[in-house]
């Protein structure tokens, strides 16, 4: 229960809902809609577009372990030999948000894959209530089988025009923790972009370690991008990961926010900070190219 109260303090916005958009046409994308409409508001006049001109974009099925995995794919149209990054979502899964997220990284000139890791699970939009989808799909979805998922999405890559010796990989909320985790998984992984990820909790069957576990394990330094609000993320957290960190002489390094809170990229809600969010977009980039990803 105290990890269900602490995914709600980071998650659950404190501006009233907006019901002027339709959710319905905002969230639906090739890979199905996309979150808990009842828990999580839309911002219509923060939306940001990104259009697929130029692009070949859409669902592609990779399969792992007899399991088909759906995958929104974005890249240059007509292009190969492309830099490779995850895309990994937050609880709410591959809506529209994220997708737009894996085209602006097309835009520049990545092969973004966004893989829908509760596949085996169930659909984060059958649940109304965060307290009903963190029980009954996202505290079940074990790491492990993550980390198998994402490395069968990286070979893919590799056999459809990615370059898997630039690797990198980001992630939001849920899949900024992921980021950290993979990072230390996959020695493949150039560069990693940790957005408002979880770093410490209780361990289970399912999660048996978190980022300050395996800071003397990354293989690839992580840029961990955070808000100094935020109330599922003390700053405490994150002074032990730094810590943790220095000890391991890894060169991961932080940005803090102090004016934002959790979920300040997120554009299609009221937790967004555009200056902050677009800052953070502009040290993404230029960590993933200091690193080749790029």
């Amino acid at each position: 229960m105290d990890r269900i109260k602490q995914e709600l303090d980071s998650l659950i916005p404190a501006t009233p809902l907006s019901g002027s958009m339709n959710r319905r046409d905002f969230i639906k994308t090739t890979l199905g809609t996309g979150f808990a409409a009842a828990v999580l508001p839309v911002c219509a006049q923060t939306q940001i577009k990104t259009d697929a001109s130029g692009l070949q974009a859409g669902t592609v099925m990779v399969r792992v372990n007899g399991q088909d995995v759906p995958v929104y794919r974005a890249q240059p149209e007509g292009k190969s030999n492309l830099p490779v990054i995850l895309v990994i979502s937050e609880i709410f899964g591959v809506h529209e948000h994220i997708a737009d997220v894996a085209r602006r990284f097309a835009k520049e000139g990545y092969l973004a894959l966004a893989p829908d890791l509760y596949v085996r699970q169930g659909d984060p939009a059958a649940y109304p209530a965060i307290t009903d989808l963190m029980r009954e799909v996202v505290n079940k979805v074990p790491d492990q089988q993550v980390m198998t998922d994402l490395d069968a999405v990286a070979a893919w890559a590799g056999a459809h025009g990615g370059d898997t010796h630039r690797l990198g990989i980001t992630g939001f909320c849920w899949g900024g923790r992921i980021t950290w985790l993979y990072s230390a998984h996959n020695p493949a992984v150039k560069a990693g972009v940790a957005w408002y990820g979880r770093l410490v909790g209780d361990k289970t069957a399912n999660t048996p370690r978190h980022p300050v576990d395996i800071a003397d394990a990354l293989k690839a330094p992580v840029l961990g991008l955070y808000g100094g609000k935020d109330a599922g993320i003390p700053l405490a957290s994150v002074e032990q990961m730094k810590a943790a960190l220095a000890e391991a002489g890894s060169k991961s390094a932080f940005v803090v926010y102090p004016d934002s809170g959790h979920a300040f990229h997120a554009d299609y809600r009221p937790s967004y900070v555009e200056a902050d969010a677009k800052d953070g977009w502009k040290r993404c980039l230029a960590w993933l190219r200091q690193h080749g990803v790029a």
